[in-house]
């Protein structure tokens, strides 16, 4: 069954040559954030309006007087993704009642990096999904604030290194507190689509963002996103590390739809932990005592996932 699911992920799909996310824009090299917004934009199509906080995204993609946004894109605040997006919906819905324009099924969509979803955006994001606004929400995950320096954010992960959660005599694990699980909170909101993705299964993340696309109401897509640069990995194995962490259980690919829970792939046997940690620089201070501590973690996390999927 688990060998099936992989399969899956990689059947051959119709994919279109368009690129509305246009190609030299200003991403660092092997950036895994820019692979996943493009598989994303081929996804959404032409007939979208993006919103994109503050971050790397809207840095590396519209440097005035360039721009790489080939469909209606706006930059707003760090914490403004959720308040505009439902703004503009709610807009365009009054105009169709009003008779001013006509419904074009215009799709409304919210790009923010892990600090504008998690912490910063939060409060927004969780007001338009309560509300029940229709739109899909993307959230890029490279596990700290990379625009700004790399800094901590609460998707950091345990034992990660950062410019804020340094490694020292105070502090000889790093980041001491555990990754928010976001995708769970967004759950909790009991909104009817909600699913994780990375760039590296690329069918299954352009096949889950077709579904929040279509379900009536708010959607939330969380997709890891590879940072070599804050992550301190090689830039070739951006995709090799995309697929470790789903392959080791840490970031597990799954749906939640109108609250049933579905496995993407459920490997019969979890790769350790430590295959992908020892090819990122920023976990290289951890300790075996660490190490194991992590393995715990992920098992009893991924267990608690897969009990999840069973009671549906």
């Amino acid at each position: 069954m688990a060998q099936e699911q992989e399969e899956k992920l990689f059947l051959p799909r119709f994919i279109t040559t368009d690129e509305n996310f246009a190609p030299g824009h200003r991403a660092c090299i092997g950036c895994g954030e820019a692979l996943a917004v493009r598989h994303v934009c081929k996804a959404l199509g032409n007939n979208v309006i993006i919103v994109n906080a503050t971050g790397c995204i809207e840095i590396f993609s519209s440097l005035l007087p360039l721009t790489s946004w080939r469909v209606p894109w706006i930059h707003t605040l760090f914490e403004n993704v959720g308040a505009v997006v439902s703004g503009i919906e709610s807009a365009y819905k009054a105009r169709i009642r009003k008779g001013k324009i006509e419904d074009r099924g215009v799709v409304f969509v919210g790009f923010a990096g892990d600090g504008g979803t998690s912490d910063i955006g939060l409060q927004a994001l969780s007001g338009a999904m309560e509300r029940g606004h229709n739109f899909l929400y993307c959230c890029f995950d490279n596990e700290a604030y990379m625009n700004t320096g790399i800094q901590r954010s609460s998707s950091t992960p345990y034992g990660a290194w950062t410019t804020t959660a340094p490694v020292g005599k105070k502090s000889i694990v790093g980041q001491m507190t555990w990754k928010k699980n976001m995708p769970e909170i967004a759950v909790a909101h009991r909104i009817p689509y909600v699913a994780t993705a990375s760039p590296s299964f690329p069918f299954d993340l352009m096949d889950k963002v077709k579904r929040g696309m279509e379900i009536e109401g708010p959607a939330y897509l969380h997709i890891f996103s590879v940072c070599p640069t804050g992550w301190r990995c090689p830039p070739e194995i951006t995709v090799e590390i995309g697929r470790l962490v789903v392959e080791t259980g840490i970031f597990p690919l799954y749906e939640v739809i109108n609250g049933e829970y579905h496995l993407s792939v459920d490997f019969p046997e979890l790769k350790p932990v430590r295959e992908y940690l020892k090819k990122q620089g920023r976990f290289r201070h951890l300790t075996e005592k660490d190490i194991e501590r992590i393995q715990a973690r992920v098992e009893e996390e991924y267990q608690r996932l897969k009990e999840k999927v069973g009671g549906k």
